[in-house]
């Protein structure tokens, strides 16, 4: 049997998705649950591998439960009951088979959240970054419409990175100001792809907030994205503020019934 999780996690207290010699990750916490819950020793594989700090919303991760006498959608309860509280899974399904989380994935949506205020608010500060100064709207949507579309995001990378290629389809780019606690203006910013080089949406995020903010002007993304120059750009924006959203397979994995 093939088992489909969604996961929602708070990234704060892990070093990321992946399994690592000297860290907390998800995936460790994820596999011991596993062990503690069926007996069984296995390799959960998640849709993507989610850097320290990062949260996820709707990750999604796959896994075979062979020899166990459950049903696939109970699992999530078996597994919740070994699981730390900043790491939970919402639902659990059985997959078709051949499923993999990270080999099936279509569409993957990250939200990279902004504050803006002089001082830091506390109540804000786990899931979103704070940015100085009034942001121009017109300014985030027409860098957003840059950024849309099939390109080369070499200069949106981070050094590390083991791509093979750099050229990725970013679907959509989506700004949505709302009103924060206290009146605290703030903005979400949804990306929209079919798969994401190390770091890209954060310094995506740092781009586009750079523009907004009148320190960037859109011609250097413009640039950027001609020549690949990652110092045309604006810096890596923290971890803390971004949150895989949802990962889409082209068919519904998942009830929604939580």
């Amino acid at each position: 049997m093939n088992i489909a999780l969604l996961l929602s996690y708070d990234g704060t207290a892990f070093s990321g998705w992946q399994v690592q010699a000297n860290g907390r990750s998800v995936q460790a916490a994820l596999e011991g649950a596993v062990a503690a819950a069926f007996g069984r020793t296995v390799r959960v594989t998640g849709s993507g591998r989610t850097d320290a700090g990062v949260h996820a919303a709707g990750q999604v991760a796959s896994f075979p439960l062979e020899g166990v006498n459950i049903a696939p959608e109970r699992v999530a309860d078996a597994l919740n009951a070994h699981l730390p509280p900043d790491a939970k899974v919402l639902e659990s399904r059985a997959a078709p088979e051949g499923f993999d989380a990270c080999r099936s994935a279509k569409k993957k949506t990250y939200r990279y959240s902004v504050y803006f205020s002089r001082r830091e608010h506390p109540l804000l500060e786990r899931y979103a970054v704070r940015v100085g100064g009034s942001p121009d709207f017109a300014r985030l949507r027409a860098c957003a419409g840059l950024l849309e579309g099939e390109h080369d995001f070499a200069a949106f990378s981070s050094t590390g990175s083991s791509a093979k290629t750099t050229v990725r389809t970013v679907h959509s780019v989506e700004i949505s100001p709302r009103a924060g606690g206290g009146g605290v203006p703030r903005a979400d910013i949804d990306v929209c792809g079919n798969g994401f080089l190390y770091n890209m949406v954060r310094i995506l995020a740092g781009a586009l907030l750079g523009c907004g903010t009148g320190q960037l002007p859109l011609s250097a993304v413009e640039e950027a994205l001609r020549t690949g120059r990652r110092d045309l750009l604006g810096k890596t924006m923290p971890a803390k503020g971004l949150t895989l959203l949802a990962v889409d397979y082209g068919f519904p994995l998942f009830c929604g019934n939580l």
